[in-house]
This record gives C-alpha cells, sequence and structure tokens, in this order.
C-alpha cells in the first residue's frame, strides 16, 4: 500500500499555510533548547490564547465549565493544556502527548577544570546519543542556576551571533590511526565529552596558582553572573547545538535543527490544541520531560502530575470522587506524539522497506513500538486504529504507517505504554525524521504541517 506524497496535493493556501507554520515551529526550536524554555513559551502561548493559570482556579474555588481552559505546570519543566469539551469529564478526553526534553550534554555538578593551559566543563551525556558526532561542532550553554538566596539565574551562551561559542575538540587525523581503528561506539568515551571554555589565564603578581586559566573563568563568572564556583552544585545547564533551525534542500522542502525528536510533534501539538473551539470531548495536550531517559522522575509521565491534575480538574468541573476521575481516565484517547524514523536510502539495510516511514508523506503511524519481541511497547487495539483511520481520511491528513527499523534491528518507546496503564486508547504517532538523536536532525515541511492537521483533526473528533 503506497502513501502519496502529500506535496502533490497541496492547494496554494495550504502552502502558503505550511510555510507560516514550519516558519514559526523553525523560530521556536531555534528559541527554545531546553525542556525549561519550551514549557515557558508554551506558557506564554497558552496566557495569549485565553488559558487560565489552574493553581488559580483552585484558590478561587472557581467552578469550570464546558469552553474553559486551563493550563498547570509541573516544576517548569512539564506542562499540560485543557480546555473543557460539552460531553462530561467522565466520557474521557482526548489527549495529545509529547515529549520535550532532548539528548544533550549536561554539566556535572563539579565541572570546571584546567589541563595545561585549556579549561574545562565536565559534561555527563542524557539520552542515546551517538558520541562522536558531537566533537568539533560550535555549542551552546543553556539553563539555570539556583542560588541559596533563593533566586535563579538564567544562562544563554551561544546564541547570538556575537556571543561566545562551546567545544569539544577531537583528535586530527595525522595522529588518529589508532582512534579510527576502534568501533564507532569507543571513538570518543563519554568521560572524554568536555567542553572547552578557556584559555587566557588571570594575570596575578603571585604565579603559586596553577590554575589561572580556570580562576579568570571563576572572575568572569562572579563579575558577569554573580556566582561563585559552589553555585555550580544547583545548576541545571546543557551543552547543546549553537545556532537557529535552517532550510534544507536547494528546494527548502525540510528543517535541519536540534531537537527536531520530539519538538518537531511537541510544537504541532500546542499549536494544535491553542487553535481548538469548543471541543465535543475535553482537548488535552500534555508535554512532558525525561522521555529519553525512560520517563522516570517526578517530571516524567511516570509521575502521578497528570493524574493529580485531573483529579483538581475533575473536582472544579463537578466530579471530584475517585470514581469520575477513573472513569475520565479509562474512557481517554491518546495520540502518542513522539519521531518516527524516516527511511533513508544510505542506510536501507536497517529498514524493511513497505514498513516504513517516508520523508514528505505525512503523519507516522506506529500500532507498536517497543524493542525487537515488542518489548516496552504500547499494542494499539485494531478497533482504535480503525477509528484513527477513519478521522484522519475525514480531514483529508496524509498519514503513513510504519515501524521503528527492522524487527531485530533495534527499536525505541514512547510515552504510550505509561498512558495506557490508566486502561486509556493509546497509538503512537509522529513526524518521520533522518538522524534521530544527532545534533542536527531532519524532517519534512510537509510532515511538521501534516502532524499539526492530524492533530487538530483529532481534538475536533
Amino acid at each position: 500500500m503506497k502513501r502519496p506524497n502529500a506535496w502533490n496535493d497541496y492547494t496554494p493556501e495550504q502552502l502558503d499555510e505550511l510555510e507560516a507554520l514550519t516558519s514559526d515551529y523553525m523560530a521556536f526550536i531555534s528559541a527554545n533548547k531546553t525542556e525549561r524554555e519550551c514549557c515557558a513559551a508554551g506558557i506564554e502561548m497558552a496566557q495569549q490564547a485565553g488559558y487560565t493559570c489552574l493553581e488559580d482556579c483552585i484558590r478561587e474555588g472557581r467552578t469550570l465549565r464546558a469552553g474553559d481552559k486551563v493550563y498547570a505546570v509541573n516544576r517548569g519543566k512539564m506542562l499540560l493544556l485543557v480546555e473543557l469539551g460539552s460531553e462530561p469529564l467522565a466520557n474521557g478526553l482526548n489527549i495529545l502527548g509529547a515529549h520535550i526534553d532532548c539528548p544533550r550534554l549536561d554539566v556535572k555538578q563539579v565541572p570546571l577544570d584546567e589541563t595545561d593551559g585549556l579549561a574545562y566543563l565536565d559534561t555527563h551525556y542524557y539520552g542515546g546519543i551517538k558520541k562522536y558526532q558531537w566533537v568539533t561542532l560550535p555549542l551552546a550553554l543553556h539553563g539555570v542556576i539556583c542560588k541559596k538566596d533563593g533566586s535563579t539565574i538564567e544562562v544563554r551562551i551561544g546564541e547570538d551571533p556575537f556571543d561566545p561559542v562551546l567545544y569539544i575538540t577531537d583528535l586530527l587525523p595525522h595522529l588518529g590511526s589508532e582512534q579510527m581503528s576502534k568501533k564507532a561506539s569507543e571513538f570518543i568515551p563519554g568521560e572524554a565529552l568536555d567542553v572547552l571554555v578557556g584559555n587566557r589565564p588571570l594575570k596575578v603578581d603571585d604565579d603559586a596558582d596553577d590554575t589561572p586559566v580556570r580562576a579568570q573563568l571563576l572572575q568572569l563568572l562572579a563579575d558577569e553572573l554573580g556566582i561563585d564556583e559552589e553555585d555550580f552544585l544547583s545548576a541545571e545547564l546543557e551543552v547543546v547545538p549553537a545556532g537557529p533551525a535552517r532550510d534544507l534542500g536547494l528546494d527548502r522542502s525540510m528543517i535541519m535543527g536540534y531537537g527536531q525528536d520530539d519538538r518537531s510533534n511537541a510544537y504541532p501539538c500546542l499549536v494544535a490544541q491553542l487553535a481548538c473551539e469548543q471541543p465535543r470531548r475535553t482537548a488535552a495536550t500534555l508535554l512532558v520531560d525525561k522521555e529519553e531517559i525512560g520517563s522516570m522522575g517526578a517530571t516524567s509521565m511516570a509521575s502521578t502530575f497528570f493524574e493529580d491534575t485531573m483529579a483538581e480538574i475533575c473536582a472544579l468541573a463537578g466530579g471530584g470522587d475517585a470514581l469520575s476521575l477513573r472513569r475520565c481516565l479509562h474512557n481517554s484517547k491518546v495520540l502518542s506524539c513522539d519521531v518516527s524514523v524516516g527511511y533513508d536510502p544510505a542506510f536501507a539495510s536497517v529498514f524493511e522497506k513497505k514498513n516504513s516511514a517516508f520523508l514528505g508523506h505525512g503523519l507516522a503511524f506506529l500500532k507498536f513500538t517497543g524493542a525487537r519481541g515488542k518489548a516496552r511497547s504500547n499494542d494499539a487495539s485494531a478497533e482504535y486504529v480503525a477509528e484513527i483511520r477513519r478521522i484522519m481520511d475525514e480531514a483529508g491528513v496524509h498519514f503513513q504507517t510504519c515501524e521503528l527499523g527492522k524487527v531485530d534491528a533495534g527499536g525505541g518507546g514512547t510515552i504510550a505504554y505509561v498512558l495506557a496503564r490508566y486502561g486509556m486508547s493509546v497509538i503512537d504517532c509522529g513526524v518521520p525524521v533522518l538522524s534521530m538523536h544527532a545534533p542536527w536532525e531532519v524532517a519534512s515541511k510537509a510532515d511538521v504541517y501534516e502532524a499539526y492537521r492530524g492533530y487538530r483533526a483529532f481534538l475536533d473528533a
């Protein structure tokens, strides 16, 4: 069953809408490279669209009715948006779920070091990466530093054209014969992902200090940010590729950018939710953290934040008993919106072609994910797949179905299995991506646009 290329069917008006959406998307992923930044941007967009903070509603004892729009935040890294529908909450929600954390390098708590006149920040990689891909790139530093007095300093260095950038060195080929004889996984050990940050020594009269470059950097941090070395203990600093997302291809049909797993889905989810008007079933979008490390932690899908927040919403809407909440969760339907691998002819041997997703052919649905024997997989029911097919076809959404490569080649997971434990109907879907988990990933503008159209259709169903 060959699915048509979406580009062939667009009207001039749809092409204009596609370009507007993807331009905004590229600006979003260029400006927001951490989960905190994505969450803050999402809150600002929600407030502009008329959403009210749920905490304010709880404090005021406000009754929630059909048409009300609320948002809730978990530690600045997880965001839930809900627009109440005309049907009772006990009938369930239509939920879009995506994650906003991405593979990266996290700065260690005691990071600053100097060796032979060069100063480094030690890092610990986050998520599944090919470590060798992160060397010899311009890198930026994003995050927060929390001080003991309760103040928080936001850090963003390397994005402005006049900013300095950071860098991880590699061995020149003239001396790299031993390195090149190793397996790719051993080219660059994890402990070698040290970020080069300085070379200029602090000029002092006393030459007793054997780490003058480190001393110079500490002085700079004190002068520019008002922090000392101890403040690294309570910092969350992420090293990410520096620079904006770019049009890719002479035809400008694709996007090259950092963090498209999974912001190529999170952003269309967010925009689809904000565009939703007077839904029949309550519409919800859930943007979560920690998916790339197995959905563990207080800001992950495995936390009780979603369930606790829905209990609060049910209570304000007049269904505060435990049974009403359980019915609401059980009767909900979910699109677990996460990227799939796009078919890459350069690596055809790991794909089973007829069950692969192709760039430009639309939103990709995966009946199941998991690895090899469907380990850690959510396997959507045939009935739910049929319902989703109907919704997409009635809305004219281009979609395709796929698996994550050949059966024994690998695999992967999403947040779907976590939501499925409530008894919800859940299916994975998302934008096909090339070079997934690389510093710069590739997606088709058509697929991002079709994701938005598919998510709108699902929320309106």
